[in-house]
C-alpha cells in the first residue's frame, strides 16, 4: 500500500485518524439494529440515554461515558422513548444470541469472515451491510472488503475521479490486500467533511 496516491490522498484528509472497534460484537449489533434507517447522530443520543438508564456510567479521564447495557439487563427493557417496538424485539433477539453465547467476539474472530456475516444475516434486522459492519468494526477483520458500503465504493471513485460499481471497487481495492479493511475505513472516512 506505500505509496498508493488514492490512500495517500484519504489519508492527508484524516491524519493521525485510527479506526476504533466496538467493544463487542454484540454492541456493534445492538448499534446495527438500533441505527438502522435513522439518522446516526439522534440514534447516538437515544443510545446514550438508553445506556444511562439501563446500562452504567464510567468516568474516563474526567469525563461520564455510558455503557451499553448487559444483554441480559436489555432484556428486561420492554420499551424505550426514541425506540420502536420491531427495534426493542430485534434488540432482544441480539441479546438472546449473547446471553446463550453465540456472539463472543473472539470465538467470532476466529471463524472465517464470511461464514459469520451469513450467520449474523440470521438475525432479524441484520442484513449484509450490518453483518460486514460486525465483521469490520467489532472483529476487527483487517481484509473484509465492505463491498456493502456504498459511500466508500462512491468515494474511491470520486477519489479516482471515476464512476465505480462494486466489481470496480474490488479491482482497484486488490492492491490494498491484506489491509483492505483499513483502507476502506481512511477512505471513508476521509469523505466525512
Amino acid at each position: 500500500m506505500d505509496g498508493d496516491p488514492l490512500l495517500a490522498t484519504a489519508q492527508a484528509a484524516r491524519p493521525g485518524l485510527r479506526p476504533v472497534l466496538f467493544q463487542s460484537a454484540y454492541e456493534a449489533l445492538l448499534w446495527a439494529v438500533l441505527s438502522a434507517r435513522r439518522p446516526m447522530k439522534q440514534m447516538a443520543e437515544v443510545r446514550a440515554e438508553l445506556s444511562r438508564a439501563h446500562g452504567r456510567v464510567l468516568t474516563v479521564a474526567g469525563e461520564e461515558l455510558p455503557a451499553v447495557p448487559t444483554p441480559a439487563r436489555l432484556l428486561e427493557v420492554d420499551a424505550f422513548p426514541g425506540i420502536p417496538e420491531v427495534k426493542i424485539e430485534r434488540s432482544h433477539a441480539v441479546a438472546e444470541r449473547a446471553v446463550a453465547g453465540e456472539l463472543d467476539t473472539a470465538t467470532l474472530r476466529a471463524r472465517d469472515a464470511a461464514e459469520v456475516e451469513r450467520d449474523l444475516q440470521g438475525l432479524p434486522g441484520i442484513g449484509p451491510f450490518y453483518s460486514q459492519l460486525v465483521s469490520v468494526r467489532a472483529l476487527g477483520q483487517t481484509d473484509v472488503l465492505p463491498t456493502t458500503e456504498p459511500r466508500v465504493v462512491a468515494e474511491t471513485g470520486r477519489l479516482l475521479g471515476r464512476r465505480l460499481d462494486a466489481a470496480g471497487f474490488a479491482e482497484v481495492a486488490e492492491a490494498w490486500r491484506p489491509w483492505r479493511t483499513w483502507a476502506s475505513v481512511a477512505i471513508r472516512a476521509s469523505s466525512a467533511r
